[in-house]
């Protein structure tokens, strides 16, 4: 099929440097790198990668169900400080 399309510069060199390392024509470059992008949504090639769990073990006490608010409290808290002290 002939069509034509755009490609941007960055596109373009990596294409180049690809001919280049192969030895083989712009179309050849073009159709093994959509070919290989085209194909990578069907997991070929990809291993799975199985990390280990950890247990959480909160403290007594302590509620992690406003944990956002306090990172963001200790983050305002932080930043007001560092505003001071280049005051």
């Amino acid at each position: 099929m002939r069509t034509t399309v755009t490609i941007e510069p960055d596109v373009a060199a990596l294409l180049k440097s690809a001919m280049k390392r192969a030895g083989v024509s712009f179309k050849e470059a073009l159709n093994d790198a959509l070919r290989r992008g085209l194909s990578s949504n069907s997991g070929v090639g990809r291993k799975q990668v199985l990390l280990p769990g950890i247990p959480m073990q909160l403290r007594p006490g302590i509620n992690l169900d406003k944990a956002l608010r306090l990172a963001s409290e200790l983050e305002d808290e932080e930043l007001e400080r560092r505003l001071q002290v280049g005051k």
